[in-house]
């Protein structure tokens, strides 16, 4: 097996349910990845300056596809942004003020915006998902090159979204992708933009193949990467549709599932760790 990158998402994969993960054991599989020229990228959602406080002490080593593609950043080298005009900002807002149920951040390169009227709760929640927020009094006047609007819709009894993904998918139809990212979360992203096309980016530069590239993922913003990648792998705590388009599953983000793999796939099984027995797996789905 020769594995030269793994992309990994955080929230629901690497990260366990209260946003940590095993350290110690991630750093000596890092030494292993370095020393055998194995890239390792985090792909995510999330908002490149919450990506690297995760990985500090070697943040500015990694490659990052943040923001589901939008934003591609090899070690300090931005080598993408992508970009939402503020023509299309402007419909965005106006088609989201029907809904005054669903809460927005809207996202940048120089950072994330939410409206003054948002409410307390919503503000400080979303301060622990973007180091770099700022309150404004509209969207529209925000000077920033923005790429992504992330949503919070009501919870499941309220429709959640099974209600609102259809909804917004046919009133933004050509303009951005809603897609979901777990916690009846949507983000609204560049049509052709996800983490598949930002990997490919990064394949290119280093002279990777996909089937040289193993991806771990729970979400549907995961399923294009793991489309892409020939070692393709679902978290046990994934969606169905994730679960149905990789070749392999694992067990959950909260038993160390990437790392398990991670350890297989270098060939280090002496750095496996010794979790409830009979709960690790590795296997092609049927």
């Amino acid at each position: 097996m020769n594995i030269k990158l793994i992309a990994v998402d955080m929230d629901g994969t690497f990260l366990d349910d209260k946003k940590n993960y095993h350290q110690k054991w991630f750093e000596q599989l890092y030494a292993v990845m370095k020393a055998k020229g194995v890239h390792f990228v985090v792909a995510s959602g999330n908002q490149y300056y919450k990506l690297k406080t995760i990985f500090e002490g070697i943040q500015d080593e990694l490659a990052y596809v943040a923001e589901n593609g939008a934003y591609v950043i090899d070690g300090t080298e931005v080598l993408f942004t992508g970009e939402i005009t503020p023509e299309q900002v402007k419909l965005i807002v106006e088609k989201l003020s029907q809904y005054e149920e669903i809460s927005a951040v809207m996202c940048g390169v120089n950072g994330a915006y939410v409206l003054e009227s948002a409410s307390k709760e919503f503000y400080e929640l979303m301060c622990h998902y973007y180091p770099r927020l700022e309150k404004v009094s509209a969207f529209e006047q925000v000077n920033d090159q923005i790429f992504k609007f992330s949503l919070i819709t009501p919870d499941l009894a309220a429709g959640g979204v099974d209600k609102y993904l259809p909804l917004l998918m046919e009133e933004l139809k050509g303009v951005v992708d809603p897609v979901t990212s777990g916690h009846q979360c949507i983000d609204l992203i560049i049509p052709g933009c996800h983490k598949a096309s930002g990997l490919e980016r990064l394949l290119k530069r280093y002279g990777v193949r996909p089937d040289e590239c193993a991806a771990f993922g729970d979400s549907s913003n995961d399923i294009e990467m793991l489309k892409l990648c020939k070692y393709s792998y679902a978290m046990e705590n994934a969606s169905p549709e994730v679960k149905a388009v990789v070749n392999y599953h694992t067990v959950s983000n909260n038993q160390h599932g990437v790392l398990h793999e991670i350890s297989l796939l270098l060939g280090e099984p002496s750095l496996l760790e010794n979790i409830e027995e009979g709960k690790l797996y590795a296997g092609k789905q049927n």
